[in-house]
């Protein structure tokens, strides 16, 4: 059995990641007996728009340095959007900046994003098409589609809630992304991304989602707890947590 500190950079709004992040790793944990813990620092966004998420994004750095502090195993940053609202490819930069930040104050660990663990998990699954759900405001919505196709990933269809206050994001009934789900153009897609965004609650939903669609499901809380365990190098195994948590 083996004991990890997971480092989490946090929208100061954010209710969810913290609570869905967790569970997905305590269902790996009741299957593996590896056990975790979880260290956070936030950073203030409120409202989901281009210039708050990029004020965030500047902000990282010092959330990174509190992380170090903790002398966390691995860091995720895990708001989707505020990196694939600054341009197509930028987490490869923002993690490999963090990264050197927390190097740099004493912690060398990798830091990881839910927008850089959402393209290489749909690569994982071998999927070229998808598509998704989100939250956000339709413009916002667009530049994520934009990012996962210059990843090489074709976005068919997209539904957005058009919810730009964060807290309301996070209270956002996740029993009706199944429903929500049934509304999108699923022909010949390889995977639906169910939530496009670590604050909208979608881990309930996994299941039945898959049931009422009958393909993988994928979403952004999802592919980063997994992006977390690989990091670590552990199982990436846990039930009712979708498609990356199956074993081969």
């Amino acid at each position: 059995m083996s004991s990890h500190r997971i480092g989490l950079l946090v929208p100061s709004s954010n209710t969810t990641m913290e609570t869905e992040i967790p569970e997905i790793l305590r269902r790996q944990s009741a299957l593996t007996g590896d056990q975790f813990t979880f260290h956070a620092s936030r950073m203030r966004m409120k409202t989901v728009e281009k210039s708050e998420l990029a004020a965030m994004n500047a902000d990282a750095g010092r959330a990174a340095v509190e992380l170090a502090d903790a002398q966390v195993e691995v860091m995720a940053y895990a708001c989707l959007v505020a990196i694939m609202s600054q341009g197509n490819g930028v987490h490869r930069g923002i993690e490999a900046d963090l990264t050197r930040t927390a190097a740099e104050n004493g912690c060398a660990v990798d830091v990881l994003s839910s927008a850089g663990a959402l393209v290489e998990g749909l690569h994982h699954l071998g999927a070229r098409k998808v598509s998704i759900v989100t939250p956000y405001m339709k413009p916002l919505t667009r530049l994520v589609a934009e990012y996962i196709e210059s990843e090489g990933v074709e976005v068919q269809d997209s539904i957005s809630l058009e919810v730009d206050d964060n807290l309301a994001v996070g209270r956002l009934d996740p029993s009706r992304l199944p429903d929500i789900a049934a509304g999108l153009d699923t022909r010949g897609v390889d995977a639906v991304v169910l939530s496009a965004c670590v604050q909208m609650p979608s881990l309930p939903a996994i299941p039945a989602a898959e049931k009422r669609l009958g393909l993988p499901i994928v979403t952004a809380a999802a592919a980063t707890s997994w992006k977390v365990l690989r990091t670590l190098g552990l199982e990436t195994v846990a039930d009712g947590a979708g498609a990356l948590f199956r074993k081969d």
